[in-house]
């Protein structure tokens, strides 16, 4: 009697009675291992990376793009197929017979959105380049510049970083952002990623190539919807005249497309339904703004701002009607254990970088200023259920 087969085949029923089996899968914020329809753009970044097997440093780059082309999702899949390439040849033995290949650099992949001060720079720099754990605490900005430079300096083949979202709102102001580059070793080169045409971008002052991706393709858009539904929902939750309409909604944007398929599916799974239905859809799109703010952008504010956004999502539009209303529901909560302070002063920090918007009211009295609502600029329930899946 096999146990082990028993109870794996129960598990795989119990599965085909839910709709959502993996909201990783779905998720907005998770890149696939293997981007898909993204070809030509990986043939161009490796054209650009292909002194790295000649175990020499390619020059500095630039990546540009709409948002939800894809950019994110093809780096850090490419630098993470990279370093593992580079740990295989460090870890392989070689004998007088056979002559070793020439040393590839190091690889790290690191987020402006989170490494938003010289300090998180460095320490998410030498996180991605180290085994051993880099301290965040005892250590000051100077000893991590140090310990990359003496690092840099025992790496004969240097390293390069990805460094994504240079021209985000939460990410340092780009100059700062050059000082911060012109600090490194001079063995280490980078691909910065972001949004704004190179014609914007003082960075490209530095670099000798810059690439450019569209917007996806609708049929492309089509294929990832579909991909991602067969990984994440039971057979046949999702059909192609669904995924078509997503598609032709979120005009080559797969952030905005992912996030009502993600929305859509969770709204299904609630009702215990067993496939996604036109209504899911219609609801889920109307969640999503125009434009929307990432939700990868969401995710990586501070915990205590997080919070923040969490209750805001559930308060009913009557506690949203002034910065003061809003600060007092939330503030009022069990769960939030910030003073009325704390939450005012975040609410407009997230709305100086465009995580919230502060829309003008209309005045009851005529009187005065009219205050300003607050209204999300990303998908409450869809973050709020990713919120959760993080907890």
């Amino acid at each position: 009697m096999d146990i082990a087969e028993r109870i794996q085949r129960r598990r795989r029923q119990d599965d085909t009675l839910r709709l959502v089996r993996s909201y990783d899968a779905l998720s907005p914020v998770s890149h696939a291992a293997e981007p898909s329809n993204r070809g030509p753009l990986l043939e161009q970044l490796l054209d650009h990376l292909d002194p790295v097997f000649d175990g020499t440093l390619p020059p500095n780059a630039y990546l540009h793009g709409p948002p939800g082309a894809g950019k994110s999702a093809v780096v850090s899949a490419l630098f993470s197929s990279l370093d593992e390439l580079a740990i295989d040849s460090r870890s392989t033995i070689y004998t007088s017979t056979r002559a070793a290949p020439p040393l590839y650099p190091r690889f790290a992949y690191l987020d402006m959105r989170t490494a938003t001060s010289e300090f998180a720079f460095y320490h998410a720099v030498l996180d991605g380049l180290v085994e051993e754990s880099v301290p965040n605490h005892g250590v000051s900005t100077e000893e991590l510049r140090e310990r990359l430079h003496s690092l840099s300096s025992t790496a004969g083949s240097g390293a390069l970083l990805a460094v994504d979202h240079v021209d985000d709102p939460q990410a340092p102001p780009v100059s700062e952002l050059v000082d911060l580059f012109a600090s490194l070793p001079s063995n280490i080169s980078w691909l910065a990623t972001g949004r704004r045409p190179p014609s914007e971008m003082e960075l490209t002052r530095y670099t000798a190539t810059t690439v450019g991706v569209e917007a996806y393709r609708w049929q492309s858009l089509v294929d990832i919807l579909m991909t991602r539904g067969s990984e994440g929902l039971a057979r046949q939750a999702l059909d192609h005249e669904l995924a078509r309409r997503i598609a032709d909604w979120a005009e080559g944007n797969a952030h905005d497309a992912l996030a009502v398929l993600f929305g859509a599916a969770d709204g299904a799974d609630r009702d215990d339904r067993t496939r996604l239905g036109e209504e899911d859809v219609t609801m889920a799109m109307a969640e999503v703004p125009h434009p929307c703010v990432s939700l990868g952008r969401v995710l990586a504010l501070a915990p205590n701002k997080q919070l923040v956004l969490y209750n805001l999502a559930d308060l009913d539009p009557a506690d949203r009607a002034s910065v003061t209303a809003t600060t007092e529901a939330i503030s009022s909560r069990p769960a939030v254990d910030l003073t009325p302070g704390t939450v005012k002063r975040f609410l407009y920090e997230m709305a100086e970088v465009g995580v919230v918007e502060r829309v003008r009211s209309e005045s009851v009295d005529g009187k005065g200023r009219p205050p300003s609502r607050v209204e999300l600029r990303f998908p409450p329930t869809v973050f709020q259920r990713l919120y959760d899946l993080q907890q």
